[in-house]
């Protein structure tokens, strides 16, 4: 599973659609997604103080588009890139992140490590 963090306004209007194409995927030419452990730090460094998030919970193997694990930033950390346009159907859920006490992102509790 990789996930995809996106408004809830675009992910109803690629609903109607049955493929989601996020802003910015014809200059990217891909959609950034993460695994499960890089959501809430790629919520706070790029959506801090953004409201109506949600996380699209992905089957890559549904996309029928390929998909690279690697870094276009210069860093040593891998994320999951899918180079295509995602078909809904393979979004098999989706979850809002929750906000801490500080106004920190994270992962709603039945995702945290116990």
């Amino acid at each position: 599973m990789i996930y995809h963090i996106t408004h809830q306004d675009a992910w109803a209007h690629a609903q109607k659609r049955n493929v989601y194409q996020p802003v910015g995927f014809s200059e990217d030419g891909f959609i950034h997604c993460s695994d499960l452990h890089q959501v809430a730090k790629v919520a706070n460094s790029f959506y801090k103080g953004v409201e109506g998030l949600i996380v699209l919970a992905i089957d890559p193997e549904l996309t029928g588009a390929k998909l690279v694990y690697e870094n276009t930033d210069g860093g040593t950390e891998l994320f999951p890139h899918l180079y295509g346009l995602l078909p809904t159907d393979a979004v098999l859920s989706t979850f809002a992140l929750e906000v801490d006490g500080s106004g920190q992102f994270c992962l709603p509790m039945r995702f945290r490590e116990v």
